[in-house]
């Protein structure tokens, strides 16, 4: 008998294309012969469709989104079981960025008791959050470039003071980042004041926490890491872009990006890498799986820059690739996912939640 497979994607955040380019390619590989696949669409409104059954693979992004219209529009009983069918057996979230990647779909799913794909509401929340991640990391004594952080309303009553902060603390270039978004959105680079306060400017568009760090000089060298409370690491890949940074056009439009599978490193860098990625992962208490981001420098300092805890699954990704390289192919890494979903899910079932 088929899993029933629910595949969640889209969402409210300046992430949704991202999430849609993922879906199309997750659905390329999942075995349609072994699960049923339910598309489960949330609008850039907001709205919750979940349409019939795919039939075969998705090829585009509008057919993803006609794939999710359905009669029900924000009903959400309709993922739980009732008289005309079944629970869902694993909801694969493809959410990125706010509302989707943070962890408020994935509370939503343990309050509704589903079997989920990916990272529990802590690790997606903490490994949403830069400055929590860093944070954590810091108590775990992982390496990392300095940085400063500060909130909107901070930066509206006292800029110059903030400027001063960062021209005192840190070393031009600098890189200013929404504190609660990925795939490079809203990310600029700076190299004098003026350009600082355009880059924080342009950051505030997407977020209310803004966090600065210091530029590094390094490769940047990515490993994936698989599972629950045993991860294992894949070989390390080399990020090569061939622009000033890997921005969201490097990452999604154009590959314009070098990927070298596996990196040239020494035994010893690597196996520190694995180890900090470990590190990294069980601080965050993650599951499932996780891309643990470093910079590596000249002189092989190993400085860990974040980790993503849902790493895009899109043809220019380099979670998957990792994997290949190590020798899971895409089905393989899908079934391996869905397999420690549901492992967690029966642990989980273990807890008493009741005394006696």
């Amino acid at each position: 008998m088929k899993k029933r497979i629910g595949l969640l994607y889209g969402g409210k955040s300046a992430e949704h294309e991202v999430s849609l380019t993922t879906a199309s390619a997750f659905s390329k590989a999942l075995d349609f012969d072994k699960y049923e696949v339910y598309p489960i669409y949330i609008t850039q409104e907001g709205e919750w469709r979940k349409g019939t059954p795919l039939t075969g693979p998705v090829s585009s992004i509008e057919e993803l989104q006609l794939a999710g219209e359905a009669e029900r529009k924000n009903d959400i009983s309709s993922f739980l079981p009732n008289a005309q069918e079944p629970a869902l057996d694993v909801v694969i979230p493809l959410l990125h960025g706010p509302n989707g990647e943070d962890g408020t779909v994935q509370g939503l799913l343990e309050v509704m008791n589903l079997p989920y794909v990916g990272n529990g509401v802590l690790a997606s929340s903490a490994g949403m959050d830069k400055v929590v991640m860093k944070q954590l990391f810091e108590q775990a004594g992982l390496n990392q470039t300095p940085y400063v952080y500060f909130l909107r309303r901070d930066w509206k009553n006292g800029q110059d003071l903030w400027l001063d902060k960062v021209e005192r603390e840190l070393a031009w270039p600098v890189f200013v980042k929404p504190a609660n978004l990925g795939s490079s959105v809203g990310i600029s680079k700076a190299e004098s004041r003026e350009e600082l306060i355009a880059a924080v400017e342009e950051a505030l568009k997407f977020d209310r926490k803004i966090v600065i760090e210091q530029g590094v000089v390094g490769r940047e060298i990515e490993v994936g890491v698989l599972g629950n409370d045993e991860p294992e690491c894949s070989v390390a890949g080399e990020i090569k872009p061939l622009k000033a940074f890997y921005d969201y056009q490097a990452k999604y439009k154009d590959g314009n990006t070098a990927m070298i599978i596996p990196a040239e490193l020494p035994e010893v860098v690597y196996a520190e890498l694995v180890e900090s990625a470990k590190k990294a992962f069980k601080i965050l208490d993650c599951s499932g799986l996780v891309r643990a981001d470093f910079f590596v420098t000249d002189a092989h300092e190993i400085i860990i820059n974040e980790v993503n805890t849902l790493p895009g699954f899109t043809p220019y990704s380099m979670f998957p690739l990792l994997w290949q390289h190590t020798g899971l192919e895409y089905p393989d890494l899908i079934e391996k996912l869905i397999t420690l979903a549901i492992e967690r899910y029966e642990e989980k079932q273990l807890l008493q939640f009741k005394m006696d």
